[in-house]
């Protein structure tokens, strides 16, 4: 039970219990609160031997989740975030969800175990063709039915997880209708989470997710999910065996968020290419010049702030075919980060 929940059910003892418990209640600290959430994000669990860009390693995985119990955090469901921030609600500061993409046997055999003895909630997003085929290392559906009965929560990831800003809007919703109809004939769930398939979105896609009825899908570019995000492309910080050691872990599940508005150009699939990117920072955030910007292609980039607020980056080459980022941090109190991402993909 999270510090949050135990202490609403303490308060509540206290009503019934006069005077003792309210002397009780007094010592229960007050929760800080925050208008963000970190989603932590992973694939494989225990197989980086032979996916090392996909995979944990079960020491790094363990590390995580002990880091978790011990530390000042909180972990949500992921659907309990969301709804929270879209409804304006503040959660506590430190709050993570986990989630998992694709549906490998290894979050069955490894990571699942871990979590259910920790007692922490995850969401896992399914392709449903893998587990459709019984491909290797992949779930099956009576795996999937299993854990779907022990409350974890499945979110809809497509049929073949294929490169949806490259597909036309026909395959895409047809993608996204069978694997809901493969969903619901297993597992008896509507999923209303939707991950994009390797955090690639595009105007369009965004759209017809939108228009398919979900809550909110996820990308899988690093920043803070916040209450004035786009929550058609969340953020979530990916972790594998290169980007799993724990101070990168404690670094990202500290994060804070670092929220912006009038970002250009608004669609990530790159029609000119380098893009000439930029966005404003909330009036609310200070210290705006240590912000300081970084691409995967190009390392740190330079930024230029045009008047109080807004920021412009211009990119001297053009971006490789794919997928690239772009991560900002700007310092935070108590050694942490405020962080915004960005992911951007060029079509073939």
């Amino acid at each position: 039970m999270c510090l949050h929940d135990f202490r609403a059910k303490l308060n509540r003892a206290a009503r019934r219990f006069l005077p003792l418990a309210f002397s009780l209640a007094i010592f229960v600290p007050e929760l800080a609160v925050a208008d963000g959430a970190v989603i932590a994000m992973y694939h494989r669990v225990g197989e980086e031997g032979d996916f090392p860009s996909t995979s944990v390693s079960k020491a790094q995985f363990e590390a995580h989740i002990a880091l978790l119990e011990s530390g000042p955090y909180t972990v949500w469901p992921l659907e309990k975030i969301v709804d929270a921030l879209k409804s304006g609600q503040k959660v506590p500061d430190r709050t993570v969800a986990i989630t998992f993409d694709d549906a490998y046997l290894s979050v069955y055999e490894e990571a699942w175990p871990r979590l259910r003895r920790a007692g922490f909630p995850f969401t896992l997003f399914v392709s449903t063709k893998s587990v459709d085929s019984g491909a290797e290392r992949f779930m099956s559906w009576d795996q999937l039915r299993e854990m779907t009965a022990a409350g974890v929560t499945i979110g809809n990831h497509t049929r073949t997880h294929l490169h949806m800003a490259a597909a036309s809007e026909d395959r895409n919703r047809a993608e996204i209708d069978h694997a809901r109809e493969r969903l619901k004939k297993e597992l008896a769930v509507s999923p209303r989470l939707f991950a994009y398939p390797y955090g690639e979105m595009s105007s369009a896609v965004r759209e017809l997710v939108i228009a398919e009825g979900f809550a909110a899908a996820f990308g899988q570019h690093s920043g803070v999910a916040h209450g004035t995000d786009d929550f058609f492309f969340l953020p979530r910080f990916a972790f594998n065996q290169r980007y799993g050691d724990l101070d990168r872990f404690r670094r990202s599940i500290n994060a804070m968020p670092l929220p912006v508005q009038e970002i250009t150009p608004v669609d990530p699939l790159v029609a000119s290419n380098p893009p000439a990117f930029g966005f404003s920072v909330d009036a609310s955030m200070t210290r705006l010049n240590q912000l300081a910007c970084y691409h995967s292609q190009f390392g740190k980039v330079e930024v230029t702030r045009l008047g109080e607020r807004r920021v412009e980056i211009r990119f001297a080459d053009r971006f490789k075919r794919g997928r690239t980022r772009l991560n900002c941090t700007l310092p935070a109190p108590d050694s942490r980060w405020r962080w915004f991402g960005r992911q951007f993909y060029v079509a073939k």
